[in-house]
């Protein structure tokens, strides 16, 4: 009897597969992804991409690194999950490095979640056990899809179909000054969250003016400032964390996620000082899968191999190149770059963003568009600068077929008649 062989499945087979198996939360997928290796990711049919946005800013490490791969599957080798009636070696290492990282003073702490979202739900309820009823979120603002922290988030169209969400908060203008002094003049705000630059409005940083000031005002209400730095954090802008950039300024709470697990699930929560130490009480929070031993090590993986090869600096200089050589292209559908670091937005003067990103992928790049007018990078930290140069020489061409596409689609049609 001969061998049966079974084809295999093609992108299209994958993709009347997914529509029947998964919830549409998504839409249809781009691509069907196979494997990755360093900056590079490979798709069903063989198809390689140069990974432009590393999952969103989680994958630091590229895919497949060896640091991560090893403290991966030595931890699983001996204590992969335990409940939180136990502690573990790295659940504990890790709070630690991170609460060095952060420059965190004695009586801070840290708790570990599974996701930012997770993370944003916890420093909510931090601030609901101050007591006050009000809190402060900034227009443009993304904080997660999870109830709390979709009441965090400023866009409607996220908002509206999942109303009534947790009350108590209200958005202020970002960079408003005297918006944020107004609304906390009356001392009965909880928190402010920020981003200290927001991924999802399209890589907009605030500036280190309103950041000073969001510190100064709140210290001088007794309000929490909450620093959410589930993109930002962990070397994607240079720095340990986005904020760490602006001199002197410490928040009460700050989120993380994203980077820290390299791509394995975790978030985490530190809170600076005893003050904001105890606001959470045992019994009062908590998580099943936060802080196991399996994502302790992989972030320990994450953060010891950013210091190991001085990826931050690495992050500053290829960041700062690349924004060069962009502004270098003097494209007229380029406005200029925003971020830091290895987390950038390419501004557009046309609302052709989407297209623009479909055009990439098409020729072998993973990039997104937050916005109609922005390209987002937010590549591995390990990218050199000829690997992004690559980029940034089909750029020009990419955005050129667009522009005339678009061109072209909205040209009068002719009748025929002189």
């Amino acid at each position: 009897m001969s061998e049966q062989t079974t084809p295999s499945a093609t992108a299209g087979d994958y993709a009347e597969r997914y529509g029947l198996a998964l919830l549409p939360v998504f839409g249809t997928p781009q691509k069907v992804l196979a494997r990755g290796e360093g900056v590079h990711v490979w798709d069903t049919e063989g198809t390689q991409y140069l990974d432009l946005l590393a999952g969103i800013a989680v994958n630091a490490l590229g895919h497949a690194h060896p640091a991560l791969l090893s403290a991966i599957s030595k931890q699983a080798e001996t204590l992969g999950h335990v409940s939180n009636f136990f502690a573990s070696a790295p659940q504990i290492e890790l709070a630690e490095k991170l609460l060095e990282l952060a420059q965190a003073p004695p009586g801070s702490g840290v708790f570990f979640a599974n996701s930012g979202s997770e993370a944003n739900e916890a420093a909510f309820k931090i601030a609901r056990r101050t007591g006050r009823p009000r809190i402060l979120a900034l227009s443009s603002s993304f904080h997660g899809r999870t109830m709390g922290a979709l009441a965090l988030t400023s866009k409607e169209a996220y908002r509206a179909p999942f109303e009534p969400l947790p009350g108590g908060v209200e958005f202020l203008e970002a960079g408003d000054e005297q918006a944020l002094a107004d609304a906390l003049a009356p001392g009965d705000v909880a928190a402010v969250f920020a981003e200290p630059i927001q991924g999802e409005a399209g890589v907009r940083p605030l500036s280190p003016e309103y950041l000073r000031a969001l510190r100064r005002l709140t210290r001088e209400h007794g309000t929490l400032l909450i620093l959410d730095e589930v993109q930002t954090g962990v070397g994607r802008t240079g720095h340990w964390f986005a904020h760490q950039a602006t001199e002197d300024l410490q928040p009460d709470v700050m989120t993380l996620a994203k980077g820290l697990g390299g791509g394995f699930p975790i978030g985490a929560v530190i809170s600076y000082g005893p003050a904001v130490h105890d606001l959470l009480q045992s019994g009062q929070h908590g998580t099943t899968f936060g802080g196991n031993p399996l994502a302790s090590a992989a972030g320990l993986a994450v953060l010891g191999t950013i210091l190991e090869d001085d990826l931050l600096a690495h992050v500053r200089s290829v960041g700062a190149q690349f924004t060069s050589e962009v502004a270098a292209l003097d494209h007229p559908l380029i406005d200029g770059v925003r971020g830091a670091g290895l987390l950038l937005g390419i501004a557009l003067r046309a609302p052709l963003a989407k297209e623009v990103a479909a055009a990439a992928l098409a020729a072998g790049f993973i990039v997104n568009a937050p916005d109609e007018s922005t390209l987002r990078l937010a590549p591995p930290l390990i990218i050199t600068d000829q690997q992004l140069a690559t980029f940034t020489a089909a750029l020009p061409g990419l955005l050129d077929a667009v522009r005339e596409s678009a061109a072209a689609a909205t040209a009068p049609i002719s009748d025929g008649e002189n």
